[in-house]
């Protein structure tokens, strides 16, 4: 197969599209509002969001060129593609339509419900994938885990999701983190021959295209259109293969940054307006400790990078 072909593809219209979209989103007043105290943030008000519209048309250009025969990969692309939607409906309240929380919360979560019903339904009567899970480090054993492994999704989906959401803050960084951990599900797709490493070169051209713009100083930001996207399809592809005690590993990014969102929420709460970081997500925190933003995304990427070479060795 040529592994080549699906990334180029990809990465080119997210390259061709760039210089039409984002002056439209610009036009369209679909721009960043910065409500960050940081100083170095300030800048970034005005900068285009709602980017992810290129990396969503190309996932589902490409997947349907090269996957169309392969039911896996259009669920996969199908579900990170619904999630985009969600995603753009938040983005478009709030920045084309000026409605500052965008969708409600119970809107948001009764939608991503909704969307991972029907993966579930998907993956127990038609994907042909057992519901049993890969286990690092034990030679492609699987376990089973019974009537567990229903909540274990949606926990592992929309939990992924809301992850990747929190890691998209940084010029470049949701980007940067999720083409290696593109890289390592295609890796990991040929090493145990699934079938299923196009849906992952396809985001991470798709991906690789993006951070074009996308890298400091930005030119366009994902938005929720993008971010909520990634999760969707890490989470799909994680369970196509079998793989979802992968993400903690490889995702390890992901779930920092939504955890350290829940402890300074809770820790707020509890200590009455104290906090653990000086910012969450916490990327902010770090870029608050004397951090630049590059080295933000350099920092996560190798870490990203590390995790992603030890569970390939893990399989």
């Amino acid at each position: 197969m040529n592994y080549f072909l699906p990334v180029l593809i990809s990465f080119l219209i997210v390259r061709i599209m760039g210089p039409f979209v984002i002056p439209a989103l610009t036009k369209l007043k679909a721009s960043q509002t910065e409500r960050n105290i940081m100083e170095s943030h300030v800048q970034k008000t005005g900068t285009p969001t709602m980017g992810g519209v290129m990396i969503l048309t190309s996932l589902v250009v490409t997947t349907l060129i090269f996957c169309h025969n392969d039911h896996r990969m259009i669920a996969v692309m199908l579900l990170a593609a619904g999630f985009g939607v969600i995603g753009f409906l938040d983005d478009y309240l709030k920045v084309v339509k000026r409605r500052s929380d965008g969708l409600l919360p119970w809107q948001k979560m009764l939608m991503q419900i909704v969307l991972t019903t029907a993966f579930l339904i998907y993956m127990i009567k038609f994907s042909g994938v057992p519901m049993t899970l890969m286990v690092p480090f034990m030679n492609g054993r699987t376990i089973d885990i019974g009537f567990l492994a229903y909540p274990v999704l949606y926990l592992a989906v929309i939990g992924t999701v809301n992850g990747t959401n929190f890691t998209d803050g940084i010029d470049g960084q949701s980007s940067t983190v999720t083409i290696i951990v593109c890289a390592f599900f295609a890796l990991a797709a040929i090493k145990l021959g699934t079938g299923t490493e196009t849906v992952s070169l396809i985001m991470a051209g798709a991906l690789l295209g993006f951070l074009q713009f996308n890298c400091y100083p930005a030119k366009v930001f994902m938005g929720d259109t993008g971010s909520l996207m990634l999760g969707g399809y890490v989470s799909g592809i994680a369970y196509i293969m079998q793989m979802p005690l992968f993400i903690i590993l490889v995702g390890l990014i992901y779930l920092v940054e939504v955890l350290s969102v829940m402890i300074q929420v809770s820790y707020f709460k509890i200590s009455h307006g104290k906090r653990i970081f000086k910012m969450a997500p916490i990327h902010h925190h770090f870029e608050l400790s004397g951090w630049s933003e590059v080295k933000v995304v350099t920092v996560f990427a190798t870490v990203t990078l590390l995790l992603s070479l030890l569970s390939l060795a893990g399989l």
